[in-house]
C-alpha cells in the first residue's frame, strides 16, 4: 500500500463539530475501502490567500493515509461531491512525518511567542520604549496646566 497526505478545506461557516464529522466521514471511506488513516490533524480556521466561493477563511484538515490508489480515488470522489469542502488535495509521500507536522509546530511556536509578550497588550513585538524623557507625558501636561 502507498502513503498519502490528504488535505481538505471546509467552509468557514461550519462549526468545529461539523468539520470533525467531515474528517470522520473521510476516515470511514478510507477504512471501508481497506486502507488506514495513520493520523488526523485539524489546523483550524485560517485565512485564505484569495476568496474561494465567497469564503475568505477555511477550516484546514490533514489526513495521513496508508491505502491503495483506488481507495484514494474513492476518497477524492466523495470529497468532491461534498458541498462543505471547498478545496482538497492528495499527495503521495515516501514516508509520513513523525510527530506534529510543520503547520502544528508553527501554531505552537506562535502560541509561545504570544505567551512571551506577557502584558504588553497590543504593542506587539516593539518592546518596552522606556522613559521618553525628551517630552512630557500627556497626563503630566494636564496636571501642570
Amino acid at each position: 500500500m502507498a502513503l498519502y497526505e490528504h488535505v481538505f478545506l471546509a467552509r468557514q461557516d461550519l462549526a468545529q463539530a461539523q468539520v470533525d464529522a467531515l474528517a470522520e466521514a473521510a476516515t470511514k471511506v478510507v477504512t471501508d475501502q481497506g486502507g488506514t488513516v495513520v493520523k488526523t490533524e485539524t489546523w483550524g480556521l485560517r485565512s485564505l490567500a484569495y476568496r474561494i466561493a465567497k469564503n475568505r477563511k477555511a477550516h484546514y484538515v490533514m489526513l495521513e493515509i496508508d491505502a491503495p490508489g483506488d481507495t484514494v480515488a474513492e476518497l477524492e470522489r466523495q470529497t468532491s461531491i461534498n458541498e462543505d469542502v471547498i478545496r482538497y488535495m492528495t499527495v503521495r509521500v515516501d514516508e509520513h512525518e513523525q510527530g506534529p507536522t510543520v503547520m502544528m509546530r508553527k501554531q505552537e511556536r506562535d502560541r509561545e511567542r504570544r505567551g512571551e509578550r506577557g502584558d504588553r497588550g497590543d504593542r506587539g513585538d516593539r518592546g518596552d520604549r522606556g522613559d521618553r524623557g525628551d517630552r512630557p507625558r500627556r497626563d503630566r501636561e494636564e496636571e501642570i496646566a
